[in-house]
């Protein structure tokens, strides 16, 4: 976003995102910070992180060891941990400080794996950008570096990407699944319910489900590498009755055009808009991406809405709407889940 956040709290950064997939592939995931990021991964933006153990760390470097790059106490402490676990692989996570000093993440990626002899990712995140940018690094990383063998494929297998709770608000996979469960015999949701056996078997998937914008890139790779068809969408959306006219819904992309159909079946009127990615390919004319905390403000002025669907946290901005306001959570924006 660019300008002063008056109305707003921070979206989810872009580390935030990455270590969103990571979570639950049962790697050690290291933030590579001094502490503060860390802190803000896990105590604002990862809901699993009362439910369900990961191996994620802060690298915990200090002031003078982040500022001076000494890169060998990261591996060394990185080392120490995969004594004590039976982690597949490694990952680590850039922030802004790493980026401030220009820290060489691929030299660190190696420099861990020369130490451990375990595959290693390294995320060029900087905490700057949006969470869904971090998503999109992270799963194009995981199945470029393990989704290698083509596999039979399994006729009625399902992949999802892009099931992370900031994009769903859910910690579990049980309602993607239960929405899917009427064509699909076996859905998967990477990084959701599932780990890294599943990532490392993805060309099994007869087809691809990609439920948010950051999935689109590793779903390419796939098609790419193993022939395996996508297409997008979002199985788990639903409308109140009455709603008419013409309707904003801010969300992240997959989710607002999902939404978007079942209003149009209702007869409204619909455009999409929002602060994260917004793909031309799976954009309408009229569609917006949002920049500014003003362009949400006079995209109401302007439009002439009859109703907007939006997570709480953007009422602040619609001061003087006279329309009906459908609370829409997401959790990279409100912190609360579904």
């Amino acid at each position: 976003m660019k300008d002063l956040l008056k109305h707003l709290s921070p979206f989810a950064p872009d580390d935030s995102g990455a270590c969103s997939v990571l979570y639950e592939m049962g790697g050690i995931t290291v933030i590579c910070d001094a502490g503060g990021c860390a802190g803000n991964v896990c105590g604002f933006d990862e809901p699993r992180w009362f439910e369900k153990r990961s191996a994620l760390f802060s690298a915990g470097l200090r002031d003078m060891d982040a500022i001076l790059g000494r890169d060998e106490l990261l591996v060394r402490k990185l080392a120490l941990i995969t004594e004590q676990s039976d982690a597949p692989f490694a990952a680590i996570v850039g922030t802004p400080v790493p980026a401030v000093i220009a820290t060489d993440l691929k030299a660190l990626e190696r420099m861990t794996e020369k130490k451990t002899g375990l595959p290693c990712i390294a995320l060029k995140t900087d905490g700057t950008r949006l969470y869904d940018h971090g998503e999109e690094m992270a799963y194009h990383r995981l199945f470029e570096r393990f989704a290698e063998e083509k596999l039979p494929v399994r006729k009625g297998r399902l992949g999802v990407i892009g099931a992370t709770p900031l994009n769903t608000g859910k910690t579990g996979s049980a309602a993607i699944r239960a929405a899917l469960s009427d064509k699909w015999e076996e859905i998967v949701c990477f990084g959701l319910d599932s780990g890294l056996e599943e990532v490392r078997k993805a060309s099994e998937c007869e087809k691809l489900l990609v439920i948010a914008p950051s999935g689109i890139k590793a779903a390419r790779l796939l098609e790419e590498r193993f022939g395996t068809p996508f297409e997008a969408g979002y199985p788990i959306c639903g409308v109140p009755e009455g709603v008419s006219g013409k309707v904003l819904v801010i969300h992240q992309q997959f989710y607002g055009n999902a939404l978007r159909e079942k209003l149009e079946s209702q007869g409204c009127q619909v455009t999409v808009a929002g602060f994260f990615m917004m793909l031309d390919e799976y954009k309408r004319s009229g569609d917006v991406h949002l920049d500014r905390e003003s362009d949400l403000t006079e995209l109401i002025g302007s439009g002439g809405f009859d109703a907007v669907f939006a997570d709480e946290r953007f009422g602040r901005l619609l001061k003087g709407f006279e329309g009906k306001f459908f609370p829409c959570p997401h959790f990279a924006v409100g912190g609360k889940l579904y």
